[in-house]
């Protein structure tokens, strides 16, 4: 599972490669976010669901801000933070014994009853929003 984060992860940074740093901060519809916000919500997710919650690594979540966040930080430094919650991930996966897959597992916001449930459930969000990434980056090269 820990080769399934680290492609998937790979796939965000080869789909931000080509934005350029407004892009990546643009919103091309009305309705939902941009492609950098989308970094910071799976990024927020990743360090929190695994990072905190199973890893330990202390971090406290603002998710109304992954979608809100205004200072615009620079294109690289959201890819690095996304980059290294990925890591994460996979160090964490690997370090797991097995039978702490099975070990019970609570957080704010999901139903997940054990670690390997959460991871899974981490998987396909990201998942998820790698679509609407690859949505986003199709109508900001149509649009130019």
């Amino acid at each position: 599972m820990a080769a399934r984060y680290t492609k998937l992860g790979g796939m965000v940074l080869e789909l931000a490669a080509p934005l350029s740093e407004e892009q990546f901060w643009s919103r091309p519809f009305p309705f939902g976010n941009s492609f950098g916000h989308l970094v910071l919500h799976v990024t927020g997710n990743l360090n929190y669901y695994i990072g905190a919650q199973i890893a330990g690594t202390g971090y406290v979540r603002d998710r109304p801000r992954e979608f809100s966040e205004a200072a615009r930080p620079s294109k690289e430094s959201v890819l690095k933070a996304f980059d290294e919650a990925v890591a994460l991930v996979a160090r964490t996966i690997g370090s797991q014994l097995l039978d702490e897959w099975s070990a019970a597992y609570s957080a704010v916001g999901v139903d997940a009853q054990d670690r390997f449930e959460i991871v899974l459930q981490c998987a396909t969000h990201l998942h998820h929003h790698i679509g609407q990434m690859m949505y986003l980056g199709f109508e900001l090269k149509r649009t130019g």
